[in-house]
């Protein structure tokens, strides 16, 4: 049983004691205990002060007497409100060979009748490969799901992928234009990079374009700005671009044909990105099927009187009320916006699944989006649409600046995971850690530090609060990093092979009730913690709350392992007290990283 359940129920019998008042649990107020302090756990008394009608003081001392005569209290000490209780250490030993039996400590087990929670991430368009922006949030998405289901739901991973639109036509066009039947196989790219390549493309010839009839327009005695804005409206490859997308409207089977050609390609590139983060989806919607579904859904709204149609046939949702303003819905032209897509994929979504929980991992430059989307989801009759979750993050720079893809600035996802894979190959090397192994067998030790070193770093920072990402401060076996994680855990694993192969007993029936250090009883308590953790950033959406965990639970157990011997150790209880411990560490450890997707490796 965890200390402080038992402690809980330990206070609640003792307040009935010694003052004839039953007390519920959730009274009983526990915290670690400061560290200018002697012990582990500390009770505050105040809220039984009325019941005793003593001075805290007197009452914490009280208490502090009817918990030393249990198996749990070794000592007490008083000071002012607050009891500071030191755990016997019979009952860390317990707590320890608890932990020991549950294979996914702090993990509640999912059923059938769990709830079901939809997640939406990573949400790329297909005239562009992914990028470091996306790579966050394919993270950040993966791993809420692993917590969520760590939680108990069920969880469903989904994608929305923007397939259509005038920035997908662009693409379309330039490779019309400009590529001469070029072909991820003939060209040896990724299909993802091609057509991003001629998202670029079309960008620099229409550059070139608008600064050639902004230049005549004003030589026509125009000023500059609306010599420009004309030119930018009149540039023969935006007026073709808009013809294409006019003639994919209407179904067009030769634009269509393109469309779905180009799109296989960068599905393609997708999937092996998606491969090599190690992440993926149960179900993958698309905008070119969704965004019809929505105008239906608004056209309902209308005619239920939800939604208002102005003067140029543009329907819109009225917010006033809600204290926001008017939202399009609707352009006269009867085409649809980001909001009728989102309307659509949710009525798709709802027909497929019983959501009772439905979570958007989208950029915090949505915020207002997402605000009018749970509104109208409700006015529509969405059961989870009040309650949905916007999972607001924010944006990952680079020491160089800002990312832009039409000027092809952008990090490539692919280049960032090789780089990484090839920074940390060269730091092992460096750090001499290999030994001997096989190229093959560097290659993937490389892959998984390089891969943890990414994740940890993007996912260490509160996600709401925009980031810095600099790939050589990622990988260092030293300090707040995954490498240090990964190597912690590596370390253990040594350790439990040579006792394996020692046929040392690493087993919680121990011989006799073995002597533990304080330094081990903390290890043993921050394990314990490991539940309490997880629970907490399932409820607050916060992966970083279980990477700074791991961080400061190996941290911990380095400070022990250079303070104690562990196979060394004459005294066999001790030795196995230790064994198990750390092989816990390494359970716990290897839990918590896999919360965040990352990969442990048995040797480093």
């Amino acid at each position: 049983m965890k200390i402080e359940t038992a402690l809980v129920a330990a206070v609640q019998k003792a307040v009935e004691t010694l003052y004839g008042q039953q007390i519920d649990e959730k009274q009983v107020q526990l915290q670690k205990t400061k560290k200018e302090f002697e012990g582990h756990l500390t009770l505050v008394v105040f809220p039984f002060v009325r019941l005793a009608r003593k001075k805290p003081e007197e009452v914490a001392q009280e208490i502090g007497e009817q918990l030393q005569q249990t198996d749990i209290v070794a000592s007490f000490n008083v000071v002012k409100g607050f009891l500071n209780l030191v755990i016997a250490p019979k009952a860390w030993i317990e707590l320890l060979a608890d932990i020991d039996a549950a294979d996914k400590y702090g993990f509640v087990p999912v059923t059938d009748q769990s709830p079901l929670m939809m997640i939406e991430y990573s949400s790329p368009n297909t005239n562009k490969p992914l990028h470091l922006g996306h790579v966050r949030n394919n993270l950040l998405g993966w791993s809420l799901a692993q917590l969520e289901e760590a939680n108990g739901n069920r969880v469903v991973k989904t994608n929305i992928v923007n397939d259509r639109g005038i920035h997908i036509c662009k693409s379309m066009l330039a490779w019309v234009k400009y590529g001469n039947g070029e072909t991820p196989e003939t060209s040896g790219k990724k299909g993802d990079h091609l057509i991003g390549d001629y998202y670029v493309a079309f960008d620099k010839h229409y550059r070139e374009e608008v600064k050639e009839l902004q230049a005549r327009y004003m030589a026509e005695g125009l000023n500059e700005e609306e010599a420009k804005a004309k030119a930018e409206q009149e540039a023969p490859l935006i007026k073709e671009a808009h013809e294409m997308l006019v003639k994919w409207e209407q179904g067009d089977a030769e634009v269509r044909a393109l469309w779905e050609k180009m799109n296989s390609w960068v599905y393609a590139g997708f999937d092996e990105t998606y491969k090599a983060l190690g992440v993926s989806f149960d179900k993958i919607y698309y905008e070119s099927n969704t965004y019809l579904v929505g105008r239906k859904k608004v056209e309902e709204g209308l005619e239920k009187n939800l939604f208002i149609r102005k003067a140029d046939n543009s329907v819109w949702a009225d917010l006033t009320a809600e204290g926001l303003d008017q939202k399009l819905l609707l352009r006269s032209d009867g085409t649809s916006v980001y909001m009728t897509q989102d309307i659509g994929t949710a009525e798709m979504r709802f027909n497929d699944y019983p959501i009772d929980k439905m979570v958007y991992v989208v950029g915090n430059e949505q915020n207002y989006h997402f605000q009018v989307l749970s509104i109208l989801l409700d006015k529509l009759g969405f059961e989870w649409g009040k309650s949905l979750v916007h999972f607001s993050y924010g944006m990952v720079e680079l020491p160089n600046g800002k990312m832009k893809s039409r000027e092809g600035t952008v990090v490539d996802a692919d280049d960032l995971i090789a780089e990484m894979k090839r920074q940390a190959r060269q730091t092992i090397d460096a750090a001499g850690k290999f030994g001997e192994r096989t190229e093959e067998e560097k290659d993937e030790v490389a892959r998984i530090v390089g891969l943890g070193a990414l994740k940890y770093f993007l996912l260490k920072v509160d996600a709401r609060k925009n980031m810095l990402f600099n790939p050589a401060e990622s990988i260092d076996f030293n300090g707040n990093t995954g490498p240090f994680i990964q190597y912690t855990y590596a370390r253990i694993r040594s350790i439990l092979r040579k006792a394996e192969a020692e046929q040392m007993q690493v087993s919680c029936n121990f011989a006799a009730t073995p002597e533990i250090s304080t330094k081990e009883e903390a290890v043993v308590q921050h394990l314990s913690d490991f539940a309490s953790v997880v629970r907490q950033a399932g409820e607050e959406y916060a992966p970083n709350a279980i990477a700074n965990y791991c961080y400061e639970l190996a941290k911990e157990y380095n400070q022990f392992y250079h303070d104690y011997k562990v196979l060394g150790e004459t005294d066999e209880n001790k030795r196995q007290f230790r064994l198990v411990l750390s092989r816990n560490v390494a359970k716990v450890l290897r839990l918590g990283m896999g919360l965040l997707g990352i990969e442990m490796p048995e040797r480093m």
